[in-house]
């Protein structure tokens, strides 16, 4: 371990445990390289400059790295002891995008690895197919940020860059040791290369996440203002024509709530890549419809999945030359989709004709049909085969400042995407799978797909990536049920549901038909709508699927969090079963339950 590391450590942190660095590690061409920080670091083939300096009450790792002559990049990875006792020392594990389930492990647990026979279908969509990435009981991992809880200490380790490649943070538990590793394998280097900016601070949650966006986004702008929005996927799916939607709009218009968006979901296109003209079930245009949404006063948004193509689409069939394809040069399977009827491909972001035809989609859905918010869908495709001398995250994020380049100054909700990739482009993005119109979609459950259909998956991701809203994004929890018809979650359900995402996302969103609402429906709204303005302090998994958030709520008249009023907590039991070990009441079955501190 470099003592000088360990003295900024303890400057920083005298009375704190911060996590100690031990070594820094380089293979190039096939050699290896121990890395010293803040010295010399020059070998045959090129000068490595290391610096380990203290940043805002934390330490801050960079590499930059200086070729002298063409080499290859095999590996870089920073290493951190981690002493934790097989009971202890939990670790929260970042899914590769906003799909895959994130969650706390125990850190002698192990990560669920997909059934064999759905990786055909499905094994894409995560980091399933990826070499390098260590399974097995104790090898855990986390793509972009971690936190790491040693005894009662809690460490945030995050990347400050992912544009040059993400970075995938390991805890390897046999070996206690937590890996910073840097996604460069295989790229071939002739120029200088920011290589790595890692941030790594111990203290309370909400102010590490507070130093940590400040540090990566020193100019994001404010949140966008949206928080309200219905959208046709959760009821109609991909059935949708103009006459349902408009009867629709006109509802949620004269409803009690003030919704702000209305978002026409998957279905308005006639297949899946072919963006230019609508559909039939849209016969007077989407730039007619735009202006129906917002003669309801509210702004229009549009679907669109911008890098993918469903096999029986116009654009596979006219040009199959700006598919991405696999190692046998057929176009590459991403997945099978039943609403796209059957299989669909991925479209290569860097091919020219690609990038002129969706520049054409863009100006047609921005400024001829007039739509001030597009959903952005199934962008992790962008990193499936990123070109040579390309990262993964590389390709992600310049397809992510090529989108934001044709949204101008639109609404941007990122979703299927890298969460790093997001970070500071994505007003809005979603944190989580898609909910299931049940708990848990038993099938996808059993094939231990991480990006499934799950409304308890997806709430597990909310409640674990709370700390992201309004820091890097406005969160998009996905949405909220309250119907009775054409569902199948309980009342229980339903309400956990709109609960915690009323108060750990950024916006809210339903499918559902307002105006068939009761009076017990309305009142968990108009509850929510409140609760959506709290201040979090604290999320917390008190037991395996049992969790405490600690929030403040805002003085209706001041709009300031009001401390002497406000200070509640909300548990949320997301399991089966009644709950009241160590609780002063008992939370039944799939409960979350509001408690006012003061009391």
């Amino acid at each position: 371990m470099a003592r000088g590391v360990l003295l900024i450590a303890r400057h920083i942190h005298p009375n704190r445990a911060i996590m100690l660095f031990r070594q820094a590690h380089l293979l190039v061409n096939g050699k290896s390289y121990s890395l010293k920080p803040n010295g010399v670091n020059s070998f045959a083939e090129l000068y490595v400059d290391f610096q380990v300096q203290p940043a805002s009450q934390g330490v801050r790792y960079t590499v930059y790295l200086h070729p002298k002559e063409d080499v290859r990049m095999d590996e870089l990875e920073l290493q951190f002891h981690h002493p934790a006792s097989p009971d202890e020392g939990a670790f929260l594990a970042n899914g590769y995008q906003s799909w895959s389930e994130t969650r706390n492990l125990a850190r002698n647990g192990r990560m669920a690895t997909m059934r064999p026979l759905a990786r055909p279908f499905m094994g894409l969509y995560g980091d399933e197919w990826m070499a390098g990435v260590p399974r097995g009981n104790g090898m855990l991992h986390s793509w972009t940020f971690a936190v790491v809880q040693m005894g009662r200490t809690t460490h945030l380790l995050g990347s400050l860059s992912e544009q040059t490649g993400f970075t995938l943070i390991i805890a390897d538990g046999p070996n206690q040791l937590i890996r910073v590793r840097k996604e460069l394998q295989g790229i071939r280097l002739s120029h200088s290369f920011p290589a790595l900016d890692v941030w790594v601070a111990a203290g309370n949650a909400a102010d590490l996440w507070a130093q940590y966006s400040k540090l990566a986004l020193p100019d994001k702008p404010n949140p966008c203002p949206l928080r309200l929005g219905w959208t046709s996927w959760y009821r109609y799916f991909n059935r949708i024509n103009e006459r349902v939607l408009e009867a629709e709009c006109r509802s949620v218009h004269a409803s009690p709530y003030p919704f702000d968006f209305f978002q026409v979901d998957d279905g308005w296109q006639p297949a899946v890549g072919d963006w230019l003209t609508p559909g039939s079930g849209f016969s007077s245009g989407m730039g007619a419809f735009a202006r129906r949404i917002r003669d309801n006063g509210m702004l229009p948004g549009l679907w669109l999945a911008p890098l993918v193509a469903a096999a029986r689409s116009d654009l596979v069939k006219k040009h199959p030359e700006w598919l991405i394809t696999s190692g046998g040069g057929k176009p590459l399977r991403v997945g099978w989709n039943p609403y796209w009827g059957g299989w669909y491909y991925a479209l290569d972001p860097y091919h020219p004709g690609v990038r002129d035809y969706l520049s054409g989609v863009f100006h047609n859905i921005v400024a001829r049909w007039g739509y001030d918010l597009i959903k952005l869908d199934f962008l992790f495709v962008a990193g499936l085969r990123p070109p040579p001398g390309k990262t993964r995250g590389q390709a992600v994020g310049e397809a992510m400042l090529f989108f934001r380049q044709l949204m101008g100054d639109k609404i941007m909700l990122a979703c299927g995407v890298p969460l790093g990739s997001a970070m500071g482009v994505a007003d809005i993005c979603r944190i989580g799978g898609d909910v299931h119109l049940a708990w848990e979609h038993r099938l996808l459950h059993w094939l231990r797909f991480r990006e499934r259909v799950s409304t308890v998956a997806s709430l597990r991701s909310t409640l674990n990536r709370w700390a992201l809203n309004k820091r890097f994004f406005l969160n998009d929890p996905d949405v909220f049920v309250l119907r009775k018809m054409q569902q199948q979650l309980s009342p229980a359900q339903q309400y956990t549901l709109i609960r915690v995402n009323a108060l750990l996302g950024g916006i809210l969103t339903t499918s559902d038909q307002v105006a068939a609402y009761g009076p017990d429906q309305h009142a968990q709204l108009r509850e929510a709508l409140v609760l959506q303005d709290s201040f979090i302090q604290q999320v917390e998994e008190v037991y395996p699927d049992v969790y405490r958030i600690g929030f403040i709520l805002r003085n209706k008249d001041t709009g300031n969090i009001d401390l002497e009023n406000g200070v509640r907590e909300a548990w949320v039991n997301l399991t089966p079963r009644a709950v009241d070990e160590r609780l002063p009441f008992v939370l039944a079955p799939f409960e979350t339950k509001l408690v006012d501190r003061r009391s």
